[in-house]
């Protein structure tokens, strides 16, 4: 910007006026004062359909005052406020209600088309699925495997579940570095592999250079049987809800096949992902409640209104007999029960899930108290509508916000987390296989349904703090996400209306 100086024309007068010729007439120059140039934001464009696509369709929209339908009382307004907006994410997350309390999950996306992508299962990713925790008295961390997965670059290397790591490329992870080092564009890290012996952490001298590459996810992780008690058991690891649904109808056609009575669900890791892959899932457990409601949606009063006038199906989720993304019938069980293991990461769909199945089946939940995630949301674009089509080409901004809540068909909600019937919690020293019958998790699932007293949990020797975990550290850009792509179409009619 330049500089305006107010005092400049007078003093200038008066210096050629005293210069000057006493015989001379000297007419004073006219200085026209510069008008003070207005910075051009280059944002401005970008920030505005952010506030265009929250002030709709945010279902805490009524709570943020710089959200408020008369927030500005002219276009010419509205333009002179995006002038003076920051850069689009912090714009964005100005616009979150009560981030600290209440919106947790609302999120701003720098590149949508890696997005989708991680929606298909597909990321830059080494294959290892870890948990973090703080371990002493100071800021230390470890990590700990939950997960190698098949086909990966970790897949065959020296590493497995339950192995435990301190340092990265040889510094001690602690509370202040574990993202740089773990997260960072750096593709290829070393892990110096530890163990507990006598409740202390002892390096084994054991490294692993581990490197990302783009790799597929497969959301079905692991199939297994057991036959006791005079019944056959179905296990199923279903790690995340992408749009792989063929994989997860598949996955049920062999268990349809192999006439299992009784089916433990592994969610213990899963974060969430698409809700109508939520509800296909529900419709292959059971399979005789299709049309029956298993989730109602509350949104803001604008798009409450709307559906409930124009489209009031449209607020609630039913049980189906075909797939969400596909016409494929759904392999359905018929079960009247169900175990489900679910720790404090199970999430949003899985979630939806659980709680949508509690008042038609009989749900065993195994584990920990879930992770709360009541609400859903959707993908806005910077397009007339908000849709992917016609999206700015200029960039690949776009938001995550969320627009409704959820429950189920009885009112119940996972707000606050979904409480299991049996608690048990993974202990580091003692991980176990994921399948295996001696699996702590599997093990009292599978108790539990031949009959089997649950026995009490092993008291933990080795003190630690759980932190976070890969997933949850991916929350920007896979988890806690539900995504309804349908909503577009009542989007476009919506500001067709407008």
């Amino acid at each position: 910007m330049k500089k305006y100086f107010p005092h400049l024309t007078a003093v200038l007068f008066l210096f050629l006026f005293a210069c000057s010729d006493s015989n001379e007439i000297v007419e004073p120059i006219d200085i026209v004062d510069p008008t003070p140039e207005v910075p051009v934001n280059p944002n401005a464009d970008i920030n505005e359909y952010i506030w265009d696509g929250m002030n709709e369709i945010y279902l805490w929209q009524a709570n943020v005052p710089d959200l408020a339908n008369d927030r500005f009382a002219s276009i010419a307004e509205k333009k002179a406020f995006m002038q003076n907006t920051p850069e689009p994410e912090p714009f964005f997350n100005s616009l979150i209600y009560d981030p600290q309390n209440v919106d947790f999950f609302s999120f701003f996306i720098d590149d949508y088309e890696e997005f989708e992508n991680q929606g298909q299962g597909i990321s830059l990713s080494n294959g290892l699925d870890f948990g973090l925790s703080r371990y002493g008295s100071g800021n230390d961390v470890f990590g700990y495997v939950r997960l190698v997965l098949p086909g990966s670059d970790a897949d065959g290397k020296n590493i497995k579940r339950g192995d435990i790591f301190t340092e990265v490329d040889g510094k001690q992870l602690t509370l202040l570095n574990y993202r740089t080092l773990l997260y960072s564009e750096n593709t290829t890290y070393t892990l110096a592999i530890s163990e507990i012996v006598n409740n202390t952490i002892t390096s084994t001298g054991i490294s692993v250079e581990l490197t990302k590459t783009d790799y597929t996810e497969p959301s079905v992780n692991k199939i297994a049987y057991f036959e006791e008690g005079g019944k056959k058991i179905g296990y199923l690891h279903y790690t995340q809800f992408t749009r792989q649904e063929k994989e997860l109808n598949d996955a049920f056609l062999e268990l349809k096949n192999e006439g299992i009575t009784d089916l433990v669900l592994d969610l213990r890791y899963n974060p969430g992902g698409f809700a109508g892959v939520s509800t296909s899932l529900a419709s292959m457990i059971t399979g005789q409640f299709t049309g029956e409601v298993i989730k109602k949606e509350q949104w803001n009063s604008l798009y409450q209104s709307y559906f409930e006038e124009n489209n009031p199906e449209r607020l609630e989720e039913v049980f189906r007999e075909k797939s969400y993304f596909s016409e494929d019938v759904l392999n359905s069980l018929g079960l009247s029960s169900i175990h489900v293991i679910g720790l404090s990461g199970t999430a949003s769909a899985s979630e939806s899930l659980i709680s949508g199945l509690q008042p038609y089946i009989e749900v065993n939940h195994i584990g920990e108290r879930t992770y709360g995630k009541y609400t859903g949301s959707v993908t806005l674009y910077d397009s007339p509508n908000f849709g992917r089509d016609e999206a700015n080409p200029n960039h690949t901004y776009a938001i995550q916000p969320i627009v409704y809540k959820f429950s189920n068909k009885l009112g119940g909600s996972p707000e606050g987390g979904l409480e299991p019937k049996i608690t048990i919690s993974e202990d580091v020293a003692n991980m176990g296989v994921i399948g295996a019958r001696n699996e702590p998790l599997l093990r009292a699932a599978i108790d539990d349904i031949v009959g089997v007293a649950a026995k009490p949990t092993d008291s933990k020797t080795f003190q630690y703090e759980k932190i976070t975990d890969y997933r949850l550290e991916q929350k920007h850009s896979t988890s806690f996400i539900d995504i309804d792509p349908k909503i577009n179409e009542a989007m476009k009619k919506m500001m067709d209306k407008k």
